[in-house]
């Protein structure tokens, strides 16, 4: 059976603070109920400043989670390593990694976005010297034993639930990326379907003597949603599907590779692309029989309607889901 994620990016360009409000507490109640049907994982990721709301505090969000349910994983996919301070981070993962018994998978990347070092005051040429400096902290950290910080000797507490250390892969999709994740024995995830980038990895865990494995993206990740019928929801709704895919593409640069990435701009270009599928529950269970590594559903996309993301989280749990564990 294929993995099954729910995404929240809680993305809202017409939001006021009433509504946002009211699509964080919806994002939460489809958590649990997600929770109550077996989905694997919560996926949430980090943006600052963005003008359509994007989630800004995604470790925040993973403790509301982990306080409504009982089984779940979630996903921080990614963290932008060097605007957090490390010590604070360690902390805030240890604690969140207690609370949920071992739940949080953080991905730690630097991010493409010069503007969001810029207003966190952080110098973007030193993203590279800055991540080291995180991944390694953390690690030292979580052994809970007295370390060396910046000059001073810290520690820090308490120590985490998972042993040796809560799930930290290194997020990316250059070489540096990948040196970085082998030479501290971290798990790598790509940013994107990437076997060339996968098998450096591999060569450099070789080289560091050290041990890793990839979670990588399989060559098609489509963003899923799930309708009677298709062609009435992209009418109604396929603006909601690419606002999004319009924001993020122009956040990119031509040298980021992004298992999402889309260079649509009308929403017939967009449906025609595949990253954004609107199926039928017959379709969707096709398309997981079919091979599909993962199902990555995406109920509230691009400011979607909240009723509408209920019916295509509804449709996935109760008309999908049941048929793919009988598989």
């Amino acid at each position: 059976m294929p993995t099954t994620v729910v995404r929240f990016n809680l993305v809202d360009p017409a939001a006021t603070p009433a509504s946002l409000s009211e699509r964080y507490r919806a994002a939460l109640e489809m958590a649990t109920y997600a929770d109550d049907r077996g989905i694997s994982t919560i996926q949430t990721e980090e943006h600052h400043g963005a003008e359509n709301n994007w989630i800004s505090s995604p470790f925040t969000f993973a403790g509301a989670v982990f306080g409504a349910t009982r089984r779940i994983a979630v996903t921080v996919s990614a963290i932008i390593g060097p605007l957090h301070d490390p010590l604070r981070l360690a902390e805030d993962i240890a604690v969140l990694d207690l609370l949920s018994a071992g739940r949080l998978v953080t991905v730690a990347g630097i991010g493409y976005r010069p503007e969001e070092y810029e207003q966190s005051g952080v110098d973007w040429k030193s993203r590279g010297k800055l991540q080291d400096e995180l991944l390694e902290t953390l690690l030292e950290a979580w052994t809970g034993e007295p370390f060396t910080f910046r000059g001073r000797t810290v520690r820090i507490t308490p120590r985490p639930f998972t042993r040796p250390h809560p799930l930290l892969l290194v997020g990316g999709s250059s070489k540096a990326a990948a040196r970085r994740a082998a030479r501290l024995g971290l798990p790598f995830f790509p940013s994107a379907h990437l076997p060339d980038l996968e098998a450096y990895y591999r060569e450099q865990l070789r080289e560091h003597g050290t041990e890793g494995w990839t979670m990588m993206p399989a060559a098609e990740t489509p963003l899923l949603h799930i309708a009677d019928d298709p062609d009435l929801t992209w009418a109604k709704h396929g603006e909601h599907f690419l606002h999004e895919a319009r924001t993020y593409a122009s956040w990119q640069s031509k040298d980021i590779r992004s298992a999402v990435k889309s260079t649509a701009t009308t929403v017939e270009e967009l449906r025609a692309e595949g990253v954004y599928r609107v199926l039928t529950p017959d379709e969707c269970v096709r398309y997981a029989k079919g091979g599909a590594d993962s199902l990555v559903l995406h109920p509230l996309s691009g400011g979607m309607p909240i009723d509408e993301g209920w019916r295509s989280l509804h449709h996935f749990c109760e008309n999908v889901l049941p048929r793919l564990k009988d598989k």
